[in-house]
């Protein structure tokens, strides 16, 4: 399966093979500008320019969960190999680190700098979490 995100607030799940369309996810408010899906498959995780990360269940569509934190556009999302911990990073210049399971905010990361981007720049764009989950890099 493929999942996709886009500027019309959608994330699109499409069957690999044929192309065809699966479902159609609408909740986000803004352009759904990161998708990660969990390592065993059974959840989406959404990022988006309405600052929030939405988390769906990929086999009815449903959203399980709206994760909220930031305070800018969310740009990437990640997670652990053990499923477990979803990591976000924004526009805001933090990392959020959520509890799958609970949707707790478990800790929020700060150290990039905004020096020449002024007010209206990028933050942090992406994040990879290393197979062990014992390091964040973005």
């Amino acid at each position: 399966m493929i999942v996709s995100g886009s500027n019309d607030k959608t994330v699109r799940l499409w069957r690999r093979s044929t192309a065809e369309l699966l479902n159609t996810l609408e909740g986000h408010t803004g352009a759904v500008t990161a998708v990660c899906v969990t390592p065993k498959g059974e959840m989406i995780a959404s990022g988006s320019r309405d600052t929030t990360v939405r988390l769906w269940r990929r086999s009815t569509g449903e959203l399980l969960n709206t994760l909220e934190g930031h305070t800018r556009a969310v740009r990437a999302v990640c997670v652990t190999s053990d499923g477990e911990t979803i990591v976000s990073v924004s526009d805001d210049h933090t990392l959020c680190l959520w509890r799958r399971s609970t949707s707790e905010l478990l800790n929020i990361l700060e150290g990039h700098n905004a020096a020449g981007y002024g007010v209206c720049g990028y933050g942090v764009t992406a994040v990879s979490i290393t197979p062990d989950g014992e390091m964040i890099v973005s």
